[in-house]
């Protein structure tokens, strides 16, 4: 037996020596051991662990009260900002897969993207109103 034998004796993943970290489990135990410590800084906005858990599971239900769920795309047009954020945490909690857009993409390009990912739903910054109404006679998501 070699010595490194002697330091896999016993160590078959249990509860004890074994739980997958994930993005979701990640911030759920973020949000657990370190609730006021700070999860966002933009600008002069400070958010805190448990702030940004609870933001990000009301984006999931708000999600799944549109009938969004397992296998869904909603999709997301926004700077990096704590949306952007809050999405790529919020829309994996639904069971859906987030398709983050390029906004600096001309419509007709955003549009065939939309179409092609099959989006339920486009959730976007009113700043990009004028693109998305360009381009909605082509796409079929819902806008929240």
């Amino acid at each position: 037996m070699s010595n490194a034998d002697i330091y896999e004796q016993g160590l078959e993943p249990n509860p004890a020596n074994y739980r997958p970290l994930t993005p979701l489990t990640y911030l759920a135990r973020s949000a657990r051991v370190y609730p006021d410590k700070p999860a966002i800084i933009h600008g002069k906005m400070t958010r805190s662990y448990s702030a940004l858990y609870d933001r990000c599971r009301r984006l999931a239900s708000a999600l799944e009260s549109h009938g969004i769920g397992s296998g869904d795309t909603v999709s997301i047009m926004s700077p990096n900002a704590p949306a952007m954020l809050e999405a790529h945490y919020g829309v994996p909690m639904s069971g859906a897969v987030l398709n983050a857009l390029n906004y600096r993409l001309d419509a007709d390009t955003i549009g065939f993207i939309l179409n092609h990912c099959e989006a339920k739903m486009l959730l976007t910054d009113r700043e990009y109103s004028p693109v998305v109404s360009t381009i909605w006679g082509g796409a079929s998501p819902s806008l929240i």
